[in-house]
């Protein structure tokens, strides 16, 4: 069987920051499928396959093209139903799509008003405008600005994942002994923002700090290789 091919969101100095591939890159894996990377950046994004995806994660299956981080998630667990289940079956898929959007809805959000800035200085010179102007149109302000008070507006991130630490009090992964795909869904924002930010969105004694390094830990490290920021 050929390798699937991701292409994977890239900074400078070859930091590999997407938090929806960091979503694909551990399901491969758990899949047990062989895979390589293409590095992109953001303003060559257009120029993958006809240019009709605006973003990534893009994986190609032999003559099979797939867009978008969740819709990879179904396409591996369907197409791959004898390496192991993201889900645990239909139950746990249903239960990670209450996930998924929690955490997109709002949680992922707030972290990325804290590191904004700090993502736009490890980008590469031609991505800087093009980040810049769409994250100041989306935000409404100045990337430094939206940035601003993140140690303050901190606290307020940190309680909003109660839930998550209040279950991780009792059990090694959100799968239980071993991580599913709503491990790495949420563990997607907490690799991004390592890659590209010096500012801790957990403190070292928060029992998610040390989820997190589980996962970070998961096959063979994957996540912690290559450059970006212990906290």
């Amino acid at each position: 069987m050929s390798a699937i091919i991701l292409y994977d969101l890239v900074g400078a100095d070859d930091r590999r920051f997407s938090t929806h591939c960091w979503r694909v890159r551990p399901a491969l894996a758990h899949k047990n499928l062989l895979f390589e990377t293409i590095p992109v950046s953001f303003t060559g994004i257009r120029d993958i396959r006809d240019g009709s995806y605006p973003t990534v994660p893009v994986i190609r299956d032999g003559e099979t093209w797939i867009h978008d981080s969740w819709a990879i998630a179904e396409y591996l667990e369907e197409t791959y139903p004898d390496s192991p289940s993201l889900f645990g079956g239909a139950v746990g898929k249903a239960l990670t799509g209450f996930v998924r959007h929690w955490w997109q809805g709002g949680v992922h959000l707030l972290a990325m008003s804290m590191i904004l800035k700090d993502i736009h200085d490890h980008l590469t010179p031609e991505d800087k405008t093009y980040f810049s102007e769409n994250r100041e149109t989306r935000f409404g302000k100045p990337l430094a600005e939206i940035q601003a008070d993140r140690e303050q507006r901190v606290i307020s991130f940190r309680e909003r994942l109660q839930p998550l630490r209040k279950l991780l009090d009792n059990q090694l992964f959100l799968g239980g002994a071993t991580p599913l795909y709503a491990d790495y869904l949420i563990m997607g924002t907490f690799v991004w923002a390592r890659k590209m930010s010096p500012f801790a969105l957990v403190k070292s004694d928060d029992p998610i700090h040390a989820w997190m390094n589980r996962c970070l830990d998961l096959y063979d490290g994957m996540a912690r290789k290559g450059p970006g920021y212990e906290w």
